[in-house]
């Protein structure tokens, strides 16, 4: 078993290259990669709040799906992209085109070997259109892998509701959530602040920071702290009742997926019909 208490045959980078070999060529076989970031959170929070998050989450589900599922994590991609961070210290970011290549590079050699589907689990809410712009641009290199971009946040029922409002929509960094998440996963490593800023400016009318009419902000616009919402009434007791609720959703989400036929295959599909496991194949487009 793993520290965080999965099998070591969930992971991919433990296993043999045998074991690879078999373990893609199951129906339905599926990687999920695990996204975050590094970069600030705040007075209070650690820079790599966003990929703890997705790491604990995703072996959490792992551990909850039935032993013979076929799926299996790669290690978490802890570095990402974080422009609007920069000018608070401790924040990295990546170029945009390098992830892209990235994901397209992981992407193609994994339908070469055969596998199925790929899940970009994604803990960080300043990428979640670059990799959805990836995993499109994977998908026209490899119409046979199906590419499933998400958002921890995003999907898992009665995960907002949590949340009461103006927190839920205002929140949107290191705030009321993310802080009563850390409380529970890692309390060592908040600290204890709880900082209250970026809640006064506001967008030109019939604007939004994120949803329907969003501006690209920059941190600094908002915070002088890094802090985007309120983390006053942050508890552990709340951190747990969002992980339970992102566990179980996401549990049910992928268990839904393995069971499915997802992607079809192409109609169409480069060179003379063969798919990524049968014999012969190799990818038309070169890298």
């Amino acid at each position: 078993m793993s520290p965080a208490g999965i099998p070591a045959e969930r992971q991919l980078a433990r296993l043999a290259w045998p074991q690879v070999e078999q373990a893609a060529r199951q129906p339905g076989s599926t990687v999920v990669w695990p996204w975050g970031a590094v970069e600030q959170h705040g007075p209070h929070l650690p820079l790599g709040t966003d990929a703890l998050f997705a790491d604990r989450v995703l072996d959490a589900v792992l551990a909850a799906l039935p032993e013979t599922a076929p799926i299996w994590r790669l290690p978490l991609q802890a570095m990402g992209f974080s422009p609007e961070h920069q000018g608070f210290a401790g924040t990295l970011t990546l170029p945009a085109d390098l992830l892209i290549q990235l994901v397209g590079e992981v992407g193609v050699q994994l339908t070469q070997m055969g596998f199925r589907r790929l899940v970009l689990l994604n803990g960080h809410g300043g990428q979640i259109a670059l990799l959805q712009t990836a995993a499109r641009a994977l998908r026209s290199r490899a119409p046979a892998l199906g590419v499933l971009p998400c958002f921890l946040w995003s999907g898992p029922e009665g995960v907002a509701e949590l949340i009461p409002p103006p927190e839920r929509d205002r929140g949107l960094h290191a705030g009321l959530a993310e802080t009563s998440l850390m409380l529970h996963l890692a309390p060592e490593q908040v600290g204890p602040d709880r900082p209250r800023d970026g809640l006064g400016a506001e967008p030109p009318p019939g604007w939004d920071l994120e949803g329907a009419v969003p501006s690209a902000w920059l941190t600094a616009d908002l915070s002088g702290s890094g802090v985007i919402g309120d983390a006053g009434g942050a508890t552990a007791e709340l951190g747990d009742a969002l992980f339970q609720r992102l566990v179980e959703g996401w549990t049910r989400r992928l268990a839904s997926l393995l069971v499915s036929d997802w992607p079809p295959v192409p109609v169409h599909w480069p060179p003379g019909g063969l798919k990524p496991g049968d014999a012969g194949y190799s990818h038309p487009i070169s890298s």
